[in-house]
């Protein structure tokens, strides 16, 4: 891509790239990691004609939750919080955005005359990452444990 002096490199991060979610510590994590490596490498290659490109989606009607990993000897301390996010994630995945709307977006990022190097996919996504942004972080702090079914 460098010595063509162009290209498109599409990294398909997350909601959890920006938002930290409980129970998903290790997800969340890797997702964090994408993102940084996504918005630095782009700095490094775009001189070169070379983009890096992310597509964080928010929650999209797959079987997501049915692949999660668990742990080999869960905590009882957290058994209800886990329970209460395992039946937020299932309610909000089965509700989630068709995978062909986020498809569109991976496409639309691939192919853009002007790209940019955060897309959202769906409107999950783009109003938390609108929210994200403007709100003060305590109060966003609030919502994410609301939502959540967390105390505060």
């Amino acid at each position: 891509m460098r010595a063509q002096r162009r290209g498109r490199v599409t990294n398909v991060s997350s909601l959890s790239g920006f938002v930290a979610s409980p129970f998903m510590a290790i997800y969340t994590s890797t997702k964090h990691a994408v993102e940084g490596y996504s918005g630095s490498l782009d700095h490094e290659v775009r001189e070169h004609g070379v983009r890096i490109l992310l597509v964080e989606p928010g929650p999209t009607n797959t079987p997501f939750g049915d692949h999660s990993v668990q742990g080999d000897t869960p905590l009882p301390l957290y058994a209800s919080g886990q329970r209460a996010f395992d039946e937020v994630l299932a309610k909000n995945t089965s509700g989630g955005d068709d995978p062909a709307a986020v498809a569109k977006v991976i496409v639309a990022a691939a192919t853009d005359r002007n790209p940019k190097l955060r897309r959202t996919a769906g409107a999950t996504a783009a109003g938390i990452s609108v929210f994200h942004r403007v709100l003060p972080a305590r109060i966003f702090d609030r919502i994410v444990r609301r939502f959540n079914r967390m105390p505060n």
